[in-house]
């Protein structure tokens, strides 16, 4: 054998092909998207979410194919025999050319019992999948929800930044040029210049920050890079959405619905099962079996006979090796205990976390939000004045910018206020998605139940079922 890369046509037809594919058959984008159509999109498309909701399907079917190894073996065989005539002075007792065949039915209770342990922990492997899958749509919609609002605090508020470009450079070039003809102050023009150059810099540092969420959002939708589209502009508002104050109940439900606590019950629940499997094991092996069998061999009396009987077999080697099987699956206990003990930790500050972060940022919010109405109230106040000719141009143009980067930090405080309440909900392993929903439907029903589930202070609903679900009153 020697290696045989693929030719460079191969990788090209590969590639192609790929690129094709990974945004094939989706739904055109018909108007602008709001943010239960991101989601939507999201859950639809995004291909980590098809890997890990095939990746459940797989451990579904294999499953599934594990529990055929308990069914009885029914064995058909077929054989020729051939020989030369030997000696013709001597007797034969024996066809030159024989052709046989059987058909036997074995069942092997042994292999049965371990076949029937082996398929509950491959079904037990299914459910673990289906938590992780839990998991990476919880972050993908986590995600969503944050690139949304900082793209739509870009797209709000990239007219307004270009059409300040040009009037600050000009306003630049205006201040320069009084500091170097002697009509204003030195000092005076150099602390305007300053004072410009500084909001511009803070202008497109909020730009690149938030320039790069629309890509972002793009992916997570798995549109194509570089597709134009727009996103539908919520009013500013002020926000009412909420968390739960009862942080013990927060923990339980937690503890109850988290992917990864699920992870580690079905992980003990299947260790479990090795202790069956490891008794099963060094039991004596019973089987029955029965077949009809035909020989054409014209020496024999019958050519098509039937046979039947019972074999017990024990292989005592296996239990010098129980002890050790048991102290290996009593120590896996206790490592699957103490991860759990891990998780559950894990799982208690970040719910602790997570609604702490939320609090601050919401009162973050607040403060930004005071913050641009008074930035907007001086601009109203400078725009009479300069009107009136009582200010100059680039007084108006600096608290112009200057309200730019208030309404900037007021959409950047709104975007991490609604990441801080999804990573709430997040931190409690609610699933972002209907009961029932699949992706099989459209994107116009997924973001209407969508939207239907998560709209605003519907989060206490939401977690008053998943309590209901993980059995906690």
């Amino acid at each position: 054998m020697k290696t045989d890369p693929l030719k460079a046509e191969a990788n090209v037809s590969f590639a192609d092909d790929k690129l094709v594919r990974a945004t094939a058959y989706q739904e055109p984008i018909t108007g602008s998207i709001d943010l239960y159509e991101a989601m939507a999109r999201a859950l639809k498309y995004n291909l980590d979410t098809k890997v890990e909701i095939m990746e459940a399907s797989l451990k579904l079917r294999e499953a599934d194919l594990v529990s055929y190894s308990a069914l009885p073996k029914l064995v058909a065989g077929a054989g020729y025999a051939g020989r030369d005539e030997g000696d013709p002075s001597t007797p034969s007792t024996r066809d030159p050319n024989v052709r046989t065949g059987d058909l036997t039915f074995s069942w092997n209770v042994l292999d049965f019992g371990l076949s029937y342990v082996r398929a509950k922990q491959a079904a037990d492997q299914a459910l673990i999948q289906e938590e992780m899958k839990r998991r990476i749509v919880n972050k993908v919609i986590e995600d969503v929800r944050t690139a949304y609002w900082r793209a739509a605090s870009y797209q709000r508020l990239v007219g307004r930044m270009r059409a300040l470009e040009g009037r600050v450079a000009r306003a630049l070039r205006e201040t320069r040029g009084l500091s170097g003809s002697g009509e204003a102050s030195p000092l005076v023009a150099l602390t305007y210049e300053r004072e410009l150059i500084e909001v511009k810099r803070e202008v497109e540092q909020l730009e690149g920050e938030l320039k790069v969420a629309k890509s972002q959002l793009a992916a997570l939708m798995n549109i194509t890079p570089g597709t134009e589209f727009t996103l539908s502009l919520p009013k500013r508002n002020n926000p009412k959405l909420s968390v739960p104050n009862d942080l013990s109940a927060m923990y339980r439900i937690a503890a109850a619905n988290r992917p990864e606590m699920r992870e580690v019950a079905y992980r003990m629940r299947i260790n479990e099962q090795e202790v069956n499997a490891a008794l099963l094991d060094i039991l004596p092996g019973f089987s029955v079996y029965a077949g009809n069998n035909y020989d054409s061999n014209d020496f024999i009396t019958d050519a098509n006979w039937a046979s039947w009987g019972a074999k017990v077999s024990f292989n005592a080697m296996k239990l010098f090796a129980l002890p050790a099987t048991n102290r290996k699956i009593e120590a896996e206990k206790e490592v699957l205990d103490a991860r759990a003990l891990s998780v559950a930790m894990a799982v208690m500050t970040q719910v602790h976390i997570s609604r702490a972060r939320f609090t601050h940022l919401n009162k973050s919010y607040s403060t930004a939000a005071a913050l641009s109405n008074v930035s907007h109230r001086i601009l109203n106040q400078v725009r009479a004045e300069t009107k009136a000719q009582k200010t100059s141009e680039q007084i108006l143009i600096r608290e112009e910018m200057n309200a730019l980067v208030a309404d900037a930090k007021l959409d950047m405080a709104y975007a991490d206020m609604q990441n801080a309440y999804a990573n709430v909900y997040a931190s409690l392993g609610v699933d972002p998605f209907p009961r029932g929903l699949t992706t099989k439907e459209s994107v116009a029903e997924i973001s209407t139940r969508m939207k239907a589930l998560w709209n605003e202070g519907g989060g206490a609903a939401v977690i008053h079922v998943s309590a209901q679900t993980a059995g906690i009153q």
